[in-house]
């Protein structure tokens, strides 16, 4: 049975792998020569390849044991993207202020991490499933929280206050986060190149899906845009 083990591919992977969000749109051409433009997709879905990041025989032997464990397709993993990894530029230090991930109502103390992309009617919300343990800062009304006041889900990127979300304050955050993937191959192709080097000829890899959390209404107003 398929599922989602919570362990990291090696970061060294990622400095040397390609690739980055991809969308499906539908486009229907017009006898008129317009045409219309749909998706079936509200979320993006990143790919990337990681056999560039394969330089020596050392490294052929970490992902082959990766990819054994993780049986191939058959289970899910963390994946920290060289290009998009935090809540702010990638260059920037966290701050509790990056994300505002929503606006209380008085009853609400669960609020799920977002990553908002670009602004207004136009901003892409994307769900963060997988924040990195110990990254998480949180605050109200851009005061920063105690860790003793909140509780955090790393499988899940769920934010628990201690108490109710006050009503018409601002809730924001800032934090690391992984991709969740899982291999996109049944054969890990390996060649060897030369006395301690090595490559792989391809090591894809494709995000997975996770259901987002279920909130009792009304939910965050950030997370209606979703």
């Amino acid at each position: 049975m398929s599922a989602f083990h919570e362990v990291s591919m090696p970061l060294p992977f990622a400095l040397g792998a390609s690739g980055g969000p991809e969308r499906r749109v539908d486009i229907v051409s017009l006898g008129s020569g317009a045409e219309a433009r749909n998706t079936p997709w509200a979320h993006g879905r990143r790919r990337y390849d990681i056999g560039g990041a394969v330089r020596t025989l050392d490294e052929l032997h970490v992902l082959l044991e990766f990819f054994e464990a993780r049986r191939g397709k058959l289970h899910g993993f963390r994946f920290r993207d060289p290009f998009d990894h935090k809540s702010c530029a990638p260059s920037a230090a966290v701050s509790p202020l990056d994300q505002q991930i929503g606006v209380g109502d008085g009853e609400q103390a669960a609020f799920q991490l977002i990553k908002t992309y670009g602004a207004g009617e136009s901003a892409y919300v994307r769900p963060i499933k997988k924040p990195v343990a110990g990254s998480v800062r949180v605050s109200v009304d851009g005061e920063e929280l105690a860790a003793e006041g909140l509780a955090i889900d790393v499988s899940t990127g769920v934010v628990t206050l201690d108490a109710p979300l006050g009503e018409g304050a601002v809730l924001r955050a800032g934090f690391v986060f992984d991709t969740p993937v899982r291999f996109d191959l049944d054969r890990l192709d390996l060649s060897l190149d030369g006395f301690g080097a090595g490559r792989a000829i391809a090591a894809p890899l494709i995000e997975i899906r996770i259901s987002c959390v279920s909130f009792p209404k009304p939910w965050p107003r950030a997370w209606r845009a979703v």
